[in-house]
């Protein structure tokens, strides 16, 4: 199936002038600046600093703009219109993400110039953060999916927010409580792992076993989301 550019800018275009219209969303780009800003005044520059930043840009900034941008289809009820259009499922979801990634690019760009982060090999991170990034944009789909309102959404993606944005804070649980062995294998907490085996100077095949764990995840949420916009696209 060929797809269509100039329906995936046109839904692009729109969400573009809806998202700056809507102070709420579009001011959340500022808590992880604000965050960059107070932490490397107060904090040593370290890898855990720079990815607790780039987390917290990937929780809050990529998904829930995500999320937010869906939910506001909801909201004024013009997702069915969306849904019953000749664009396909690929370009709806394409068009709605492109201004996700936009932004988180931006916000990525601001807060590492801020806190002084100059990766070994930004090859390397660079594509650590697009895997990473696909399994926010697909939680942000599947929660904007399920969420009837803006409000609705902001409050749904808190969860996320806290365990992908602030995960790394528990860590330090999981010696005492090994039943929390699984957090190591959070996209968030390989994303870390990942970036000091880089600052190392590992080569690929150090590397790849980190790369896979964050892309499994995102594999998972693109097949989840996939399933519930279909059920929704049904429903509707």
């Amino acid at each position: 199936m060929t797809l269509s550019w100039k329906r995936i800018y046109a839904i692009l275009q729109k969400d573009w002038k809806d998202l700056w219209r809507n102070y709420f969303v579009s001011s959340i780009i500022l808590l992880p600046i604000v965050m960059a800003v107070f932490y490397s005044k107060m904090m040593d520059q370290t890898i855990d600093l720079h990815y607790m930043i780039i987390n917290l840009t990937l929780a809050s900034v990529t998904a829930f703009i995500q999320c937010a941008v869906i939910a506001e289809e909801k909201e004024k009820h013009t997702l069915r219109g969306l849904m019953l259009s000749p664009a396909s499922v690929t370009e709806i979801l394409m068009g709605k993400s492109l201004v996700t990634i936009v932004l988180s690019v931006l916000t990525l760009i601001i807060c590492a110039y801020i806190t002084g982060y100059n990766p070994t090999n930004i090859i390397m991170i660079a594509i650590a953060l697009i895997i990473s990034m696909v399994f926010y944009l697909a939680i942000g789909t599947i929660l904007g999916l399920i969420s009837r309102t803006i409000i609705e959404a902001s409050f749904i993606i808190m969860p996320v927010i806290f365990l992908f944005g602030f995960g790394s804070m528990l860590m330090g649980l999981v010696e005492r409580y090994p039943a929390l062995s699984f957090v190591e294998y959070l996209p968030n907490i390989q994303l870390v792992e990942f970036a000091y085996k880089v600052e190392e100077g590992a080569g690929f095949a150090d590397l790849w076993s980190y790369l896979a764990v964050i892309a499994a995840w995102a594999v998972v949420g693109i097949v989840l989301s996939g399933v519930v916009y279909k059920k929704r696209e049904l429903d509707e």
